[in-house]
């Protein structure tokens, strides 16, 4: 127990960080940098995309600078699999060390149980469309499926597929930037406008993913029953 206060308590701490420290002007220095560096930009960014991914600092001003330094299309192809890394790594780090906790507190309740179980059975399916939501923020999106069941090949790769219509959305406003002083602007101006777009389709995946996970926890849980009655 005392090692998830912890967790919790380095978590707030960092994102209360993020809010505190100017975050978004470090972020920008990095974006002027990358752009005159090269090859060695492009590796640099990488990094300190991973790690913001890690800290839960924020992304999206990252995204928007792969855009405005390198264009829609490279800055996808750039940040799509990085952020994949990302997310794999945070997902490694609590299935690792923050499941075997859950499992131990509540793996023995059956509805834990039927829902984990539903949630790694269809893992795929899942993982995917919680990624394509835009109201489950993708840093704690990250470790918190790390929490259940789901395979990792599942995850990376409904992750992969889930995660690229934003990413793609976020390249391509930054690329509209003409000044890298405005990309703090558009990073608000951008989660405004993704907001808008996907407000509803968003709205629609979140509710097919609860209906479709408790449809298929509730099976799992009826099949359980007469197992464990011995029937």
């Amino acid at each position: 127990m005392k090692g998830i206060f912890k967790i919790v308590l380095i978590v707030a701490t960092l994102i209360g960080a993020s809010i505190i420290w100017p975050v978004a002007e470090w972020m920008q220095a990095l974006i002027v940098w990358v752009k005159a560096s090269g090859v060695w930009g492009v590796a640099v960014f990488s990094i300190i995309y991973i790690i913001a991914a890690l800290l839960f600092l924020p992304g999206v001003i990252l995204t928007l600078g792969a855009g405005f330094v390198f264009g829609p299309l490279w800055g996808t192809l750039l940040v799509s699999p990085v952020s994949v890394l990302a997310a794999f790594l945070a997902y490694s780090l609590a299935h690792g060390r923050m499941r075997p906790w859950v499992i131990k507190k509540v793996g023995d309740n059956k509805h834990f149980s039927a829902v984990d179980n539903a949630v790694s059975d269809q893992g795929f399916r899942i993982v995917m469309l919680l990624r394509l939501s835009p109201l489950f923020p993708y840093s704690f999106l990250n470790y918190a499926l790390g929490l259940t069941g789901v395979k990792a090949r599942s995850y990376v790769l409904a992750s992969f597929v889930g995660m690229l219509p934003a990413t793609f959305l976020y390249t391509y406003l930054g690329s509209l930037v003409t000044s890298v002083t405005e990309l703090a602007n558009a990073s608000k101006q951008g989660a405004e406008d993704a907001q808008s777009i996907f407000m509803w389709v968003g709205f629609a995946v979140t509710l097919l993913v609860t209906s479709y996970v408790t449809l298929l926890s509730r099976r799992a849980l009826r099949e359980s029953v007469p197992q464990d009655l011995g029937v």
